[in-house]
């Protein structure tokens, strides 16, 4: 069973979001308080793959060291990023999605914008901003999907000529 996973994190390094989506249970995302150890655990349940971009430098270590729980170990990782570059693509998930048309309604919107919509939340209590957060997440997971059948046809295609 394969897990996809994005996290958001404040300027300060925590993690903000943790968006999780499985095809058994769909799509979830744990917010602020909510990340724990004991909800990260049970939302990978059952899980054995996570499938990230760029997950094994960024967003697993960040999540590890918050949680403390050893996700490296206990999961086999499917780093989107590795797997683009061996097929000779490069650069971040953005640019994967702009080039092979992957639709995106926060399009323009990096991971800077991300810290400061956790910022205004956290400060204003901006609900706006954290909806829109919680969406750029959410497209950020989402879009795993589609280009992890992109990149493995890619992968497979190149290998065989």
């Amino acid at each position: 069973m394969k897990a996809y996973l994005d996290i958001e994190t404040c300027a300060g390094g925590q993690v903000t979001v943790v968006g999780i989506y499985r095809e058994d249970r769909g799509f979830r995302q744990l917010v602020g308080g909510e990340i724990t150890d004991v909800a990260v655990w049970e939302a990978l349940d059952g899980v054995d793959t996570l499938c990230t971009y760029n997950g094994d430098r960024f967003d697993l270590p960040i999540l590890e060291r918050q949680t403390r729980l050893d996700l490296r170990s206990r999961f086999r990782s499917l780093d989107l990023l590795r797997e683009c570059r061996r097929v000779g693509l490069k650069g971040g998930l953005k640019r994967m999605e702009e080039r092979f048309g992957i639709a995106r309604g926060t399009r323009g919107m990096n991971g800077w914008d991300a810290l400061q919509l956790w910022a205004r939340y956290e400060s204003a209590g901006d609900q706006e901003a954290l909806r829109l957060l919680l969406e750029y997440n959410r497209e950020d997971v989402m879009n795993l999907v589609q280009l992890e059948r992109i990149v493995i046809g890619v992968g497979l295609e190149s290998r065989e000529r």
